[in-house]
């Protein structure tokens, strides 16, 4: 959600990457349709395993809870930043929504920050 958002957001002024440190097979199914009520397909996307390039390669690192939920996050020596969000998984349309607006609210607070200092970022 927060790739989609970003891109969208920085209309190709800045570019977001998202992966996982454990990706499922497949974008949650409620995600998909919470995300579509607001125009977005993800339908077709695949998660993606984080890779030591993707961070080193980033200006900035945004993790969700990583911590948190999964009790491990990759060691980053750039520009991080935790927004302890709850994964999805389990969660239903209700409360996919609820952290689907909050991922956008702050996506688009970080697009404007990035914007007005010219960098790029990953997401994980």
């Amino acid at each position: 959600m927060a790739e989609t958002f970003f891109n969208h957001y920085a209309k190709g002024k800045a570019v977001a990457e998202s992966a996982g440190t454990n990706p499922s097979e497949s974008v949650n199914p409620t995600v998909v349709q919470a995300m579509s009520e607001l125009g977005f397909d993800l339908s077709k996307k695949k998660p993606r395993q984080l890779t030591y390039e993707m961070t080193t390669d980033a200006d900035k690192v945004i993790t969700m809870g990583c911590l948190k939920e999964e009790g491990i996050c990759p060691a980053i020596f750039v520009p991080s930043e935790d927004w302890e969000l709850p994964d999805p998984n389990g969660k239903d349309l209700a409360g996919v929504k609820v952290i689907r607006d909050e991922i956008k609210i702050r996506v688009q607070n970080l697009v404007k920050d990035i914007l007005s200092k010219g960098s790029s970022a990953t997401s994980q």
